[in-house]
C-alpha cells in the first residue's frame, strides 16, 4: 500500500483555499492532468458528487465521500484505468494565523493486473509531485 501526505501553508483564508481545491477544474494545474470535471449527471459538490479525471496514461472516477466546507473533503477512486484499489483521500484545510494549512493524504494499492508493486513505486512520486503542483498553483492563484 502507498500512503502519501503532502502539506503546504497558503497565504489565503481557509474558505478561499477550500473553494479553490474543491473545484475539480483546478486539478488540471498539475502537469500530467489533462482534464478534470464533475460528471454531468453528478450531484452538486458535496457527498455523492462524482468527478472524472483524465491524466497522461490514466483515467479516474472519484466519488466525494465526506464534505465539510471549508474544513475538509474526502474522496475515493471508484474506477480507474489502470486499475487501482483506493483506500481514500482527504484534503484538510485549517487556519494557520492569517493563512491556511493544507494537508492532503491518500492511500492506494495497485493490484497485480494493474502492475502491482512496480506501478506503485512508479506512481507514488508522480502523485506526490502532482499534489505539490496543485497546492503551489493554489498558492499562486490566491496570492495577494
Amino acid at each position: 500500500m502507498v500512503t502519501l501526505r503532502v502539506e503546504r501553508t497558503i497565504e489565503a483564508s481557509p474558505e478561499r483555499v477550500f473553494d479553490w481545491l474543491a473545484d475539480p477544474v483546478n486539478l488540471t494545474t498539475a502537469p500530467l492532468i489533462l482534464k478534470a470535471a464533475w460528471r454531468k449527471d453528478s450531484a452538486p459538490p458535496g457527498v455523492g458528487a462524482v468527478r472524472e479525471v483524465v491524466a497522461a496514461g490514466a483515467w479516474l472516477r472519484e466519488e466525494i465521500t465526506a464534505y465539510d466546507a471549508p474544513r475538509s473533503y474526502s474522496y475515493r477512486v471508484v474506477r480507474s484505468l489502470p486499475a487501482s484499489e483506493h483506500e481514500g483521500g482527504t484534503i484538510a484545510v485549517s487556519p494557520s494565523g492569517s493563512a491556511a494549512h493544507v494537508e492532503w493524504t491518500t492511500s492506494y494499492t495497485v493490484p497485480l493486473r494493474g502492475g502491482g508493486k512496480l506501478t506503485e513505486r512508479l506512481t507514488a512520486p508522480v502523485f506526490r509531485s502532482s499534489f505539490d503542483a496543485i497546492l503551489a498553483s493554489c498558492a499562486k492563484a490566491l496570492a495577494g
